[in-house]
């Protein structure tokens, strides 16, 4: 059974406890999904959460709680592999139900370990990294072009941003001034297979993103209240350009042993580490 539906408020701060989608219960539902499947990407997931919470929570626009009412605005997770912070606000919205939770990664299951576009709610088929931001350039321009309302708002991480079609897109949407097109880079300052400062350095990604002519933030992105701030102002922008939010995050953010630990972008959760896991973050999940 699905849960009952919730709709989410259209900008504005929201008061702590009034919130749906709390950062400690989305932790929660990735543990138990990831235990469940037996699965990786915990800590890739752990470190978009404060951002996807608040979009959900504040700004994404679904009419009638509808993930694909043609109205809705574009939310397009590039960096797939942290898909699982996704399902767990689906599971707020109502669009995802106990059993998929229970069943993650099983064989048979809806809910894949990249996010695929054959499950409502998800805008991409991504993992592949790189493509989602284009693919979100283009709902972007075709909403222009039609003269929608759709806002493309797309995740990326900054290891992703070493990939070229990231900055093609780049270009195409300032080119063509998709000024309802956002990009929030999860800068957590790691990758697969290390740092992204030894394994492709891309410095300032700020200063990219500018010098592409993208309207340029930075947030600390795993402040609700800053986070919220910075999306309603850039969301709300009258700037012709394209929007980039840099969100200065923590690999594995929320559980002490996982927090800037890269060795859980690949680990899977044992009896005891999704216990301690889930002590950290208070009562087990229902």
């Amino acid at each position: 059974m699905l849960r009952a539906p919730v709709d989410s408020s259209l900008g504005g701060k929201v008061n702590d406890s009034a919130r749906i989608f709390d950062p400690v219960t989305i932790r929660r539902r990735i543990l138990e999904m990831a235990y469940s499947g037996s699965t990786v990407h915990i800590a890739c997931a752990f470190s978009i959460v404060e951002i996807v919470c608040e979009l959900y929570e504040s700004f994404l626009r679904y009419p009638e709680n509808d993930p694909e009412s043609p109205d809705r605005d574009y939310f397009v997770l590039s960096k797939g592999h942290g898909v699982m912070a996704q399902y767990a606000c689906m599971y707020e919205k109502g669009w995802v139900s106990q059993a998929q939770v229970d069943n993650y990664f099983a064989d048979g299951s809806d809910l894949t370990g990249l996010s695929d576009s054959r499950v409502p709610g998800l805008e991409v088929t991504s993992g592949s990294l790189g493509h989602g931001f284009s693919v979100g350039v283009g709902l972007a321009l075709g909403a222009k072009m039609s003269g929608l309302k759709n806002r493309t708002i797309v995740v990326i991480g900054d290891g992703e941003a070493n990939e070229g079609p990231i900055w093609e897109g780049a270009l195409f949407a300032a080119q063509h001034q998709l000024k309802d097109f956002l990009v929030i880079v999860d800068c957590n300052q790691l990758q697969a297979m290390g740092a992204t400062q030894e394994i492709m350095s891309m410095d300032s990604l700020a200063d990219k993103f500018v010098s592409f002519n993208f309207e340029t933030r930075s947030v600390d992105g795993h402040d609700l209240s800053a986070i919220n701030t910075q999306l309603g102002q850039l969301l709300e922008s009258n700037d012709p350009r394209p929007k980039a939010l840099i969100a200065h995050t923590t690999k594995g953010h929320g559980v002490s042993f996982m927090a800037n630990n890269n060795e859980w972008h690949y680990m899977r959760l044992t009896s005891e580490t999704y216990a301690e896991a889930l002590a950290e973050l208070g009562d087990v999940v229902s």
